[in-house]
């Protein structure tokens, strides 16, 4: 598992995406003005991932649930992929738990 670190060409901010071993997105941030901040957020993430109590599970309007991963402040540090069951959403926060803090930092 990996996150990768990029830049948007649309509006100059930085973003990372938690990716796992199949290359499927599991965790993408929000946007960050200096490349810093996005690297905090990466350690913010590795840091809070390991607690069950800072993940926040969401319903959409069209009845997929994603879940949310909160910092110390709960302010939201990543946001998972939408998800068609309760099952496969559970299954992706372990993945964050078990894998995010000692995921290596590639920049793009």
């Amino acid at each position: 598992m990996k996150f990768e670190l990029f830049q948007s060409e649309k509006n100059g901010k930085y973003y990372f995406n938690l990716k796992a071993a199949n290359g499927q997105v599991i965790l993408s941030s929000q946007g960050y003005a200096s490349k810093s901040g996005a690297l905090n957020g990466i350690e913010s993430v590795k840091k809070n991932a390991t607690d069950k109590g800072n993940f926040e599970i969401k319903e959409a309007a069209n009845g997929k649930v994603f879940f949310n991963l909160l910092a110390a402040n709960k302010q939201v540090v990543g946001k998972s992929q939408m998800y068609a069951s309760k099952s496969g959403m559970e299954n992706g926060i372990k993945s964050v738990m078990t894998n995010a803090p000692q995921a290596t930092v590639e920049e793009l």
